[in-house]
């Protein structure tokens, strides 16, 4: 497969429909031409210590997205290297995000501790070779001696010892001889180096903690950029493809894969982030945000964690098309939240029935309409799909209307209901308003209408024309469900942290509607069902709170976008 990519490339090189290939296919492509590889092998490594969010799914959907294009293997891989933070429910939520995805990892799921020993054994190999060394500076210590970005740092009193003393003072370290902090392995590389990341960086440190995996087997632990090389080294990673922070370690990655001695190394290349306006990402700040109970949990759907986007409503279709739009590139830069907006506004435009619900009720009384009688009539699920069919919805006397829909004294160019005035109920008949009725606060309560049996089906025998069109629920038959309305749980106007460092949260990032009216085949909706409401937007069963017969509707997106889809 990589053989036949490279080929197609060199045919079509001189043609004008070659599609434009961002820069890491192009260094693929490069490395295969040039015999570097004769395959692709990625991988996705997250840290269990929370939940995926949004711009992981741009990692993840790259590195699958490179091995599927060029005919390779893809494997999930869990950073279990710090078992101070981590959780079985984050890996049973990001084994979930990955699959939703659509990032099939067949049967190759690793784990970093699956490899302890061999890191262990490198961390020896390091040692031996004079090129690592025990280290019993504190942390306040160990910051002293790092230097500054201008000034180079100091050497470790210890950073000579011998290779004897070292291999002994660190099978101590593993045999629970040192406390938490009191020792740990560098390597040995440079104390001047302009990168401070090689200045004899930390590669072991001693942590008495029970691993979920391992138990109490170790006391020691290898530090992030120490096992991520190995890891892709022994699982014959070609290219390991990682976010732009990664790029002042590349030249660790790269020294610790060398010393090791790997065979066929993995190549480190570095992509920008996705970033997106004014959302909260940081793990910090969610785990503080559910902690207080100011959301329901990582997968609240005000959030952007691939679970919330997930049981808000979004698709794993409008995560690659939003991904896809962000691009590939080395620049950082910022997406608007409208760009997502939009981009499961047309994935579900085409896949979703138009259904009739009504938010914010008020009660329409037909007076002509015959008592007790109810009629079906025929829908179509979306205009735009014929193929969707149609569906037969009850109709009866009295019904409900959404309140803005009425007015007792309309401005100019208010074309719905007023006294007197007449509109078209969708796919029904024609109305016109005769009376209202108030309560003791002023509100109105009662609607009432005459109804032309003539215009059944929304269109006049006689060609009279009325400007507006109001859709309705059969008051008898209607379902009375939860509806939930989000807003961003940021104050947009204020930006997304105060001077402090906390969040400028927005009071009203919710507003929860008890009884909505909708149309009887609602209520029969299940978990993740998806459905446009009309004139309200498009929404989904609520997989959390739901129950059968009983689903909650969460709001995905309201029908107006703002984004403006940028010219090619």
């Amino acid at each position: 497969m990589a053989e036949e990519v490279i080929k197609n490339l060199s045919e079509n090189a001189e043609g004008d429909n070659t599609p434009s290939r961002h820069f890491i296919e192009q260094a693929i492509d490069k490395d295969l031409a040039e015999g570097v590889y004769d395959h692709v092998h990625t991988r996705f490594p997250p840290e269990p210590n929370g939940f995926l969010h949004i711009g992981h799914a741009k990692s993840i959907l790259l590195n699958y997205g490179m091995a599927q294009e060029y005919g390779g293997k893809f494997n999930m891989r869990f950073d279990d290297t710090n078992p101070t933070k981590e959780k079985a429910e984050f890996m049973d939520s990001i084994i979930e995000d990955v699959k939703w995805l659509g990032a099939d990892y067949e049967d190759r799921l690793f784990h970093a501790s699956d490899y302890f020993d061999e890191m262990y054994e490198d961390a020896i190999k390091l040692i031996k070779k004079g090129k690592a060394y025990v280290s019993e500076l504190s942390a306040e210590e160990m910051r002293e001696y790092r230097g500054t970005l201008t000034e180079p740092g100091k050497e470790d009193p210890n950073r000579n010892r011998s290779v004897e003393e070292n291999l002994k003072l660190f099978e101590d370290m593993k045999n629970g001889k040192f406390e938490d902090g009191s020792a740990t392995l560098r390597a040995k590389i440079d104390m001047a180096s302009p990168n401070i990341n090689m200045r004899d960086p930390i590669i072991y440190r001693v942590a008495h903690m029970t691993h979920a995996r391992t138990g109490d087997k170790w006391c020691i632990y290898p530090m992030y950029d120490f096992a991520h090389p190995i890891e892709d080294a022994i699982e014959g990673i070609t290219h390991s493809l990682c976010t732009l922070e990664f790029e002042d370690h590349r030249p660790l990655y790269d020294w610790v894969k060398e010393e090791c001695e790997y065979k066929n190394p993995p190549r480190q290349i570095e992509f920008a982030k996705l970033y997106l306006n004014n959302v909260v990402t940081g793990k910090r700040y969610i785990k503080r945000l559910v902690e207080d109970g100011i959301v329901d949990g990582w997968d609240d759907p005000r959030l952007v964690t691939i679970a919330s986007l997930r049981r808000r409503g979004f698709t794993p279709e409008s995560i690659k098309m939003f991904v896809d739009m962000c691009g590939i590139s080395k620049a950082n830069s910022t997406a608007e939240y409208a760009m997502l907006e939009y981009c499961i506004r047309e994935d579900l435009k085409l896949k979703s029935k138009r259904m009739l619900a009504i938010l914010d009720p008020v009660k329409l009384i037909i007076d002509n309409y015959p008592e007790g009688q109810t009629e079906l009539l025929d829908i179509e699920n979306n205009k735009e799909v014929p193929e969707m069919g149609s569906r037969k919805v009850p109709f009866g006397k009295e019904l409900y209307i959404e309140r803005e829909d009425f007015m007792e004294e309309p401005p100019k160019k208010y074309f719905r209901l007023f006294p007197g005035n007449e509109v078209r109920l969708m796919n029904a008949y024609f109305v016109t308003c005769t009376s209202f009725v108030k309560d003791e606060t002023g509100k109105v309560t009662e609607i009432h209408c005459t109804y032309d049996p003539a215009t059944k089906g929304g269109d006049s025998p006689d060609g009279r024309k009325v400007k507006g069109t109001i859709h309705w629920v059969s008051a008898k038959e209607a379902a009375t469900c939860e509806v939930r309305l989000y807003e961003n749980i940021i104050d947009e106007e204020k930006g997304v942290y105060n001077e402090d460092g906390s969040l400028n949260l927005n009071p009203n990032s919710i507003k929860v509607i008890k009884d909505a009216k909708l149309e009887p085949e609602l209520a029969n909706a299940a978990p993740y069902d998806k459905f446009q409401f009309v004139r309200n937007g498009f929404f989904s069963v609520d997989s959390k709170d739901s129950k059968p017969g009983a689903p909650v509707f969460n709001r995905i997106v309201s029908l107006k976008s703002s984004f403006v889809v940028p010219k090619k």
